[in-house]
């Protein structure tokens, strides 16, 4: 469901989300570990985070946890709440849980996934080089986006423990959103639902390996 409030994503809000993925990720950790007895005992959980991601200033984090032979399950999100001002802002959370299939072993070389993505945001006066996002400049939109799709990537080892993790993915999104006028104190325009195929999934990734 999309909202018409302003303060669409809100601080409680976001905190309440963040313990419920937390719980969800010790949860999911722990079930894994109990079922990783054809995994190697140092290469169980590794920990991650998306360079680009935090380049649009984008605090993010993903959890990843290796449970049967090349099989592993990640959960990893992002959540910006800043403005920039002049009406400026890029405000958004968003997802990722993903099962993957390893061709070599867990957490090296080639893999494949399927991957969910769950998202809210409320962005608008961004001038961006994008014709399909033209209308950010003058608008803000406000809504959600449920999805799925499959993604490759590929990981090389760089260091005692650590990896550089490069996937992309691509599938189906269902958005729902409103359209106001430009700013905070801006009024509705329209609002909208979309079938959305394209991209899904993006990432250059720092990992850490315990």
């Amino acid at each position: 469901m999309f909202t018409s409030s302003i303060n669409y994503i809100t601080v409680p809000g976001v905190m309440k989300l963040i313990m419920n993925s937390v719980r969800e990720i010790v949860l999911i950790t722990l079930f894994c570990i109990l079922f990783s007895s054809n995994v190697e005992a140092q290469k169980i959980i590794g920990v991650k985070a998306n360079i680009p991601h935090w380049a649009t200033a984008t605090p993010n984090i993903g959890v990843e946890v290796a449970f049967w032979n090349n099989m592993t399950f990640e959960l990893s999100g992002g959540y910006n709440p800043f403005e920039f001002g002049n009406g400026e802002q890029w405000k958004h959370w968003i997802i990722w849980p993903e099962v993957r299939y390893w061709f070599w072993e867990p957490f090296y070389g080639h893999f494949l996934g399927l991957h969910g993505v769950f998202a809210e945001f409320n962005v608008g006066g961004l001038n961006l080089p994008i014709d399909k996002l033209a209308a950010l400049k003058d608008r803000r939109y406000q809504g959600d986006m449920k999805g799925v799709g499959l993604s490759y990537g590929y990981t090389w080892i760089i260091g005692n423990n650590l990896l550089l993790e490069v996937t992309g993915g691509a599938g189906y999104g269902r958005l729902n959103y409103d359209v106001f006028s430009k700013g905070k104190d801006g009024f509705k325009i329209n609002e909208g639902r979309k079938h959305y195929i394209g991209p899904t999934r993006g990432a250059v990734s720092i990992a850490y390996l315990f």
